[in-house]
C-alpha cells in the first residue's frame, strides 16, 4: 500500500503502536510511513510533520494540474481540434423513454 510517494513500511495495532511510540515517532521523522490497526482494519498512517506539509501544500485543483500539463507539454502548439479528434465517438441517436 502507498500513501502518496510514502511505501508503507510497517503495520502496528494501536496497543503495538502504545509500547513503541518514540520508535514508531523516530521512524516517521527518518521518513518511513507506519500504518496504524484496530482488530487488523487500517486506521491512521503515522507520517513526519514534514512529510505531511508537503502531502497538504501540494493539493492542486484539477483545473491548476491540467493547466500545469498543457502548458508543459505545450498543448496550444499542436492546434489540436477537439471536435474532429472526437466528433465521431459519441453516438447522437437519444437514449430511451425513461417515466419517472
Amino acid at each position: 500500500m502507498y500513501i502518496s510517494e510514502f511505501a508503507i513500511t510497517d503495520h502496528q495495532s494501536i496497543a503495538e503502536a502504545r509500547r513503541n511510540l518514540s520508535t514508531l515517532v523516530r521512524e516517521a521523522e527518518s521518513g518511513k510511513a507506519v500504518q496504524l490497526t484496530r482488530r487488523g482494519e487500517p486506521v491512521a498512517v503515522l507520517i513526519s510533520c514534514r512529510a505531511f506539509e508537503r502531502l497538504a501544500a501540494s493539493h492542486r485543483s484539477f483545473d491548476e494540474a491540467y493547466r500545469e500539463f498543457a502548458d508543459s507539454a505545450r498543448l496550444t502548439e499542436l492546434e489540436l481540434d477537439p471536435d474532429e479528434l472526437f466528433g465521431d465517438l459519441r453516438n447522437d441517436v437519444p437514449g430511451r423513454d425513461v417515466s419517472l
